[in-house]
């Protein structure tokens, strides 16, 4: 059997983004046993039985932002898959980096140009993480977002 398209309504991003928005509200609402009705609907398979509201709540938004925005890329699926995923982490303005060093937990805060620490703005992770350990290291390395070369 042969479909064509017929046409349909445009669905602009600001729409989607407006429905995804209502569809993760209503959720909040429903009742542990309504979710576990969207959860069948979702998966294919029954909530698990002892699962508690918030989890099938966390798990069906999960799903409708993946269906509507998109989830993992090829690459990284493959990159799952073969057990190697991508460790250089690209950190956005606004993030914290924290790091627990000899028993010390030390955080920086991400900004548009630079790294906030003790109060300090610093050009570079490896400044910071050289004064912390008072050796040389990679700050990328050293707060997680890179893995370390061999």
């Amino acid at each position: 059997m042969v479909r064509r398209f017929t046409g349909s309504p445009v669905v602009t991003k600001s729409s989607m983004s407006t429905h995804l928005k209502d569809q993760l509200q209503e959720l909040e609402s429903l009742t542990r046993d309504q979710l576990a009705v969207r959860w069948q609907q979702c998966f294919g398979v029954s909530a698990p039985a002892l699962s508690r509201s918030m989890l099938l709540r966390q798990a069906i938004a999960w799903h409708l932002q993946t269906k509507a925005i998109g989830g993992l890329s090829l690459v990284e699926k493959r990159q799952i898959a073969a057990g190697s995923p991508n460790r250089n982490i690209q950190a956005s303005t606004g993030s914290r980096l924290i790091r627990v060093w000899q028993n010390q937990t030390h955080q920086v805060t991400v900004l548009e140009s630079g790294y906030l620490y003790e109060n300090q703005t610093w050009k570079s992770l490896s400044a910071i993480a050289k004064h912390i350990t008072g050796t040389a290291w990679s700050g990328p390395v050293f707060f997680g977002l890179k893995k370390a070369g061999r």
